[in-house]
């Protein structure tokens, strides 16, 4: 499907805000965010799906796009707008079967051999981390760095590129100015949750600064 891929694509995680995801969703689009990904860890399926279910109808209410975590089966039950996988997750070509065409799906990749694999996937965009040190993952895998991004930015896909891991206000420029599309952002956007809308229209500021 044809979507827009925003600059900065926050990421939910009600351990970081301990807020619902349906009021994490609120505050980011209060800020500005367009695309929003639900990433749940630790809650049961039964409590993520109703917190889901009103995370996407706040998000369709005010024309933003939201995608699941990992999560093929709550993402089609409540008609996301689509789905995130992991190098573990259900395979993409059977998660593009059971979505159809029009479903957006991101695809994780943590080393230049993951991304040239990825680039005949039936997928929407390509992540890529984590760029620098992050805190967001309980086994992260080891840093790419920002030269990485210029090697994938060079094999020359058409598939736009999503950096993950380690960013903040002060590295996001960078990480636009190294080759990404767009900067994947949890901790720095909703581990205050006070600040959540106010975090999100300062990292889009810095949209204009590139």
């Amino acid at each position: 499907m044809s979507f827009h891929l925003p600059k900065i694509y926050p990421i939910t995680d009600t351990t970081l805000s301990s807020l619902s995801h349906a009021e994490q969703v609120k505050r980011l689009i209060a800020g500005g965010a367009t695309f929003i990904q639900l990433r749940e860890k630790s809650n049961s399926v039964r409590a993520f799906s109703t917190d889901a279910a009103e995370a996407i109808s706040i998000a369709r209410s005010a024309g933003a796009n939201v995608i699941i975590n990992d999560r093929v089966d709550v993402a089609l039950a409540l008609g996301a707008d689509g789905v995130h996988l992991g190098q573990a997750d259900m395979p993409v070509a059977v998660a593009r079967r059971l979505l159809g065409d029009d479903a957006i799906i991101g695809f994780s990749t943590h080393n230049i051999e993951q991304v040239k694999a990825a680039l005949d996937l039936p997928i929407n965009y390509l992540a890529f981390g984590p760029i620098f040190a992050t805190q967001s993952k309980r086994n992260p895998d080891p840093v790419a760095g920002l030269d990485a991004l210029g090697i994938i930015k060079s094999l020359n896909s058409p598939l736009p590129v999503v950096a993950i891991g380690g960013i903040d206000k002060s590295n996001v420029v960078g990480v636009w100015s190294a080759g990404a599309d767009s900067a994947a952002i949890i901790s720095a956007i909703v581990a205050e949750p006070a600040q959540i809308a106010r975090n999100v229209r300062d990292f889009l500021t810095l949209t204009s600064v590139q």
